[in-house]
């Protein structure tokens, strides 16, 4: 059965290295759909903004909803986690009795010119979705490092293949898990 993927890329800037390597995934699988799950004009998190929820944040809560599971693509920033992202993942786990990121299954994929491919920042992700009572896919780290040296910067587009392979198999086991991931009672 064909899933739906929503992608949320944790950087803002225009030639994202990130965002070139969430768009990656949309061309490497065909027979599932993808879709944007875009962070960029939510405000600040604020539960003063909880009486009367913003459009924005509306949704992009809606969005979370309306798909089978997500792959954050994620830089790091100073050895952590992106405030623009951590701010999303606020709002999507409030109010909790709602939250839409709540059972949802979730993969992590990280790219940074250093070398360590986004470990430190995964590691943050993964405690605030754990909090969050997100299903993370286990056992599994895409740590993109010398991403610089791996994409087209000019075209945007990734142009290593050793990585496009092991994107691909990424995929395919996140797609798998969701479908064998036993359903949980809330």
């Amino acid at each position: 059965m064909t899933k739906t993927i929503g992608l949320i890329c944790g950087s803002l800037r225009k030639n994202s290295y990130n965002r070139i390597i969430a768009q990656s995934l949309t061309e490497l699988d065909d027979s599932h759909q993808f879709r944007w799950i875009e962070i960029n004009d939510l405000p600040l998190f604020n539960e003063d903004l909880e009486k009367s929820v913003p459009e924005t944040v509306t949704s992009f809560k809606s969005a979370i909803q309306d798909v089978d599971g997500i792959i954050i693509v994620s830089p790091e920033y100073n050895s952590g986690i992106p405030g623009v992202l951590k701010n999303a993942l606020d709002w999507a786990s409030r109010p909790r009795e709602s939250a839409v990121l709540s059972r949802k299954p979730v993969g992590l994929i990280g790219a940074t010119p250093g070398g360590l491919g986004t470990a430190f920042a995964q590691l943050q992700i993964r405690q605030v979705l754990e909090a969050m009572q997100v299903h993370v896919l286990p056992f599994q780290k895409v740590l993109i490092s010398q991403v610089h040296k791996k994409i087209d910067s000019d075209q945007k587009v990734l142009t290593d293949e050793q990585t496009k392979r092991y994107l691909q198999q990424y995929l395919h086991q996140f797609i798998h898990w969701i479908d064998h991931l036993p359903a949980l009672d809330n």
